[in-house]
Formats: C-alpha cells, structure tokens, sequence
C-alpha cells in the first residue's frame, strides 16, 4: 500500500515562500517519477512539476523561476520550495508518484493573500 503524507502549507502573503514536504511509505525510487501538482478552486488539477529518478525536471510556465523541487532519498521525502508565491498560486497541492501519476497524497492547502 503506498502512502504519501504532504505538509507544510498554510496562509502566506504575497512574496512569501514556502516549502512543501511529501514523505512516501517506501522508496521513491519505486516509482518512475515524484511530482506536485496543484488544484484551485473549480477547476482541474495540472502539473506544477514532476522530477524523474534520474533527476530530470519539468516545471509548469508558471511556477519557473519561483519554485524548486528536489529530493531527500534517504528520507523518502520530496520537497516544493516555494519561493516569490502569487495571490493565484493559491490551491491545494498534492504529491502524485509515477508518471502517469497513479497514487496521490491528501493534499495541502497553500493560501497566498494580496
């Protein structure tokens, strides 16, 4: 059963960071890619980023420059820093494993006020 547990969200203002965590119940190396991806209000879930085993990286438009994925292998753990966050970075953040991503954590809430 592979569980992924997200933390580290909350209410920030705009310019402020943040830095997402996402532990998986086993390797990340289990799965072919980890991921963020993000979900607002009425409307659907996209890709934030997604990083492979191997490292490669692949950020949404919107987020380049600002947020950084990255990894602690020996911790199971992903990580989103989020840096210079936007009133529409505003969503709930999920951690999806694989690619196409097949499991998904519960998601956290990242409010950014103006």
């Amino acid at each position: 059963q592979v569980q992924l547990v997200e933390s580290g969200g909350g209410l920030v203002q705009a310019g402020g960071s943040l830095r997402l965590s996402c532990v998986a119940s086993g390797s990340i190396f289990n799965f072919n890619a980890m991921g963020w991806y993000r979900q607002a209000p009425g409307k659907q879930r996209d890709m934030v980023v997604t990083m492979t085993t191997n490292g490669n990286t692949n950020y949404a438009d919107s987020v380049k420059g600002r947020f950084t994925i990255f990894r602690d292998n020996a911790k199971n753990t992903v990580y989103l820093q989020m840096n210079s966050l936007k009133p529409e970075d505003t969503a709930v953040y999920y951690c999806g494993a694989n690619w196409p991503p097949r499991y998904w954590g519960q998601g956290t809430q990242v409010t950014v006020s103006s």
